[in-house]
């Protein structure tokens, strides 16, 4: 920038930053919110901790759910902060998003279906199939989202 201070190219790093973290929060609690609901509420495939009785699996559900909710309560509050200050870059905040709950479910599928073995994504005779869409998925949107974090760090 012509004439720019490092004053303004910090004001605007920091803005830049602020961005991506509402993105990766509004995505990981999007995910994790439609994780929940879908998977554990709605299609009964699991619960967040799936090794012990039904009930310790509904608290972890419960514990999980709120979890997502204020993940995407502190971007919405982090959102509406740099709208005051004029500062939303959508793009930025879009790639955040994007990045935050694709890291989000790759987690959940490497580390808490399989190396922790929390719960699997169903409980089928060949989980394999499931284990690859879940998280080659999850793999797509953290690359676009890292993409799109990348291509708007300068802009």
């Amino acid at each position: 920038m012509v004439g720019s201070t490092g004053t303004d190219r910090a004001v605007t790093r920091r803005a830049g930053r602020r961005n991506a973290l509402a993105g990766v929060l509004l995505g990981l609690g999007a995910v994790a919110f439609v994780d929940e609901t879908v998977f554990h509420q709605l299609l009964h495939w699991h619960h967040f901790y799936d090794r012990a009785s039904s009930a310790a699996g509904l608290v972890s559900d419960g514990i999980f759910h709120a979890f997502s909710w204020f993940a995407t309560v502190a971007a919405l509050f982090l959102l509406a902060a740099l709208r005051r200050d004029r500062e939303v870059r959508p793009l930025r905040v879009v790639g955040g998003a994007l990045a935050g709950g694709g890291a989000f479910q790759l987690y959940d599928g490497l580390v808490q279906h399989k190396l922790l073995g929390l719960h699997q994504i169903r409980y089928v005779p060949d989980v394999l199939v499931y284990d690859v869409v879940w998280n080659v998925l999850a793999a797509v949107l953290l690359v676009v989202g890292l993409v799109l974090l990348a291509r708007t760090r300068r802009a």
